[in-house]
């Protein structure tokens, strides 16, 4: 240890392993073959007389050694990251970029009404979304590619990442069809509802165990037609009159002036909440912060 000679190469491997969990989804970040990142950790281990990690099945976990280094190396390129975008910002005439992941799961038009405050900043800014399952937008997050997560759950406190959650707030659930059907079905709302055509999210979300929940309070047993990962997509074959279909509340007149549907009746029983999810527990990029103050204020009033 005496002799150990500090390379930012290997400290950099190092933390991006630490961050993701493995050595594939490391290399997979920083671009390079999962043996270089091997033989650069092999050597930090050898330099430093100690092992940094071991394994638990798939995973690496931190020795006592790999937690103490991870600790200074990630306070180190922390603080590198947020020098660079700090410089940035004082650069004379130099816009603002602020890359957002979106989870596949949110909805689209509540996507865009989140997100649309940073276009109107009196900053020059540069948006960059990026669409993804929650998994891997978190292991962006986590080595910096991406600035904020916009998702519709928190980050488990499990994962092996440094996150925060903001919660922007929740919204209940409206309930659409055809100006037709929404005529049709809208007296005797929640029970007109009962062996009517649905299009549903698939059966691994949330939202779709609470529908199924509710639907089971209520008594009702609606005809599943169409299962959707996609949401908008979902919006556009309610759109052609396939089924009923959900959507946040707090977007219903967006829904109605894009899809030209009608609401048939609401819930507050069932919820959705919306989470901006950061690197750092006080967010610091303006442009994220724009974002959490204009929907907690315009657009989840409760």
């Amino acid at each position: 240890m005496q002799n150990f000679k500090l390379n930012l190469k290997h400290l950099r491997y190092f933390w991006t392993v630490a961050s993701h969990g493995t050595i594939a989804r490391a290399a997979e970040a920083l671009y390079v073959t999962p043996q270089t990142i091997s033989g650069q950790l092999h050597e930090l281990e050898q330099q430093l007389g100690a092992k940094l990690f071991s394994r638990d099945g798939r995973q690496l976990v931190l020795t006592d050694t790999g937690r103490l280094v991870f600790s200074y190396t990630d306070e180190m390129f922390r603080l590198g990251l947020e020098l660079q975008d700090t410089l940035d910002g004082n650069t004379a005439g130099a816009s603002i970029t602020v890359r957002v992941g979106v989870a596949m799961v949110v909805p689209k038009l509540l996507a865009y009404r989140v997100l649309e405050p940073v276009l109107q900043m009196a900053e020059p800014v540069t948006l960059i979304c990026q669409e993804a399952p929650l998994v891997d937008l978190l292991a962006d997050l986590s080595v910096h590619k991406l600035d904020a997560v916009l998702a519709d759950v928190p980050v488990s406190p499990t994962l092996n990442i440094r996150a925060y959650n903001h919660s922007l707030g929740d919204s209940g659930i409206s309930f659409f069809g055809t100006p037709e059907k929404a005529a049709a079905l809208r007296e005797g709302f929640p029970q007109s509802l009962d062996n009517e055509r649905m299009l549903m999210p698939t059966g691994g979300s949330s939202l779709r165990r609470n529908l199924e929940s509710w639907f089971e309070h209520q008594g009702i047993k609606p005809m599943v037609v169409a299962e959707f990962d996609d949401r908008a997509l979902m919006k556009a074959f309610g759109e052609r009159g396939t089924g009923i279909f959900t959507s946040p509340t707090a977007v219903d007149q967006d829904v109605m002036d894009k899809y030209g549907v009608d609401v048939i009746g609401r819930t507050t029983e069932i919820k959705e909440q919306f989470f901006i999810i950061s690197p750092e527990r006080r967010i610091k990029n303006p442009a994220v912060t724009v974002v959490t103050e204009a929907a907690r204020k315009q657009l989840f009033v409760t």
